[in-house]
């Protein structure tokens, strides 16, 4: 499986990339929307989208639109992790197309859990 990760912020994507590596997943990044839509029009297209909100040039929301505009990549999960909490910011990310929205800081044990219930991962019981 292969999850892309766009963030505007290295630190973040280097998180990221250590706990989805260590659930064997491929990992592509991006620095911003515009970036990710390019490594997927490279042919590159994620299992999962790990999306920041706030970032220059193209933003989370306006990725999502346009993934969601795309009959060819209307299929990859997306999921929101973003430090925007307010209630209207989760429902416009899900009303725009997210699957799942994680707000941070988060834990690892946070991040596998929406993993699992998005059916990404094996459910442990």
């Amino acid at each position: 499986m292969k999850a892309l990760i766009i963030d505007d912020s290295r630190a973040m994507r280097m998180l990221l990339r250590r706990v989805v590596t260590g659930l064997g997943f491929e990992v592509l990044e991006a620095g911003n929307g515009q970036e990710a839509l390019d490594v997927i029009a490279a042919g590159e297209l994620p299992d999962v989208a790990l999306i920041d909100w706030n970032m220059p040039v193209m933003n989370g929301l306006e990725f999502v639109s346009a993934m969601r505009a795309n009959t060819e990549t209307r299929a990859v999960t997306l999921m929101m992790v973003t430090t925007e909490s307010e209630r209207t910011q989760i429902v416009r990310a899900l009303a725009a197309g997210a699957h799942e929205y994680l707000i941070k800081p988060f834990t690892e044990d946070a991040l596998v859990s929406k993993l699992e219930m998005l059916g990404l991962l094996p459910v442990v019981v």
